[in-house]
């Protein structure tokens, strides 16, 4: 599990239960939230959390902001559209699409290569787009996409997805998921039967866990 550090308070808890098996309390999360004031690279990303959804309710700040060091603020959201629509999860915020864009930028400042086929790639977006790319509905974005399958850029930005997009709190928190359980005994005790999105079974189908 990817953690990221932040500056702020520590020691804050909030409210949720399930999410850990002892006590019903966890911590703030991990965000990337930084002051904006402190951010120098060539782009930054910034945005907020909506208020009353479950990551704002246990982020330090309903305010992120992410430092890019090679790619442009403008790029960095293209790359942000490509991912959502590629991977599109109406309960993850803008913040973790943020982090494909931050990941994706680090390849970048450490290989002149990989900073070619991301910018080639994005100005190819926004050419297609006849503007900016991101600004596109989901449907138009994905016609632009489509075509693209085959492309080094296309490989480039899909894979980055996978561990971008899902590897990271605000993800496990927005889809529930309490983390590792096996240093902690095992799930039987932690979820296992903690479906949420399908009916609960029969009882004679679903019977207590054997604990020896």
């Amino acid at each position: 599990m990817r953690v990221i550090p932040i500056g702020a308070e520590t020691g804050i808890q909030a409210d949720a239960s399930g999410c850990d098996e002892e006590s019903g309390v966890v911590q703030k999360v991990n965000m990337p939230l930084v002051r904006r004031e402190f951010l120098k690279g060539t782009g930054i990303l910034f945005g907020s959390i909506a208020s009353g959804s479950v990551l704002a309710a246990l982020a330090p700040s309903n305010a992120w902001a992410l430092e890019l060091k090679t790619l442009t603020s403008d790029e960095g959201k293209v790359l942000m559209a490509m991912g959502r629509t590629l991977y599109p999860h109406k309960k993850l915020p803008d913040a973790v699409y943020a982090l494909l864009a931050k990941d994706l930028d680090g390849g970048a400042n450490s290989n002149a290569a990989t900073a070619k086929l991301l910018k080639d790639g994005v100005a190819s977006l926004n050419n297609a787009a006849g503007g900016d790319f991101s600004k596109l509905t989901h449907d138009q974005r994905l016609a632009i996409i489509h075509p693209m399958e085959d492309t080094p850029f296309f490989g480039k930005v899909r894979g980055q997805c996978i561990t971008s997009l899902y590897d990271n709190d605000m993800a496990f928190a927005a889809f529930g998921y309490p983390g590792s359980a096996w240093e902690k005994g095992g799930y039987i005790t932690r979820g296992f039967q903690d479906l949420k999105w399908l009916p609960n079974p029969p009882a004679e189908a679903s019977p207590p866990p054997f604990l020896g």
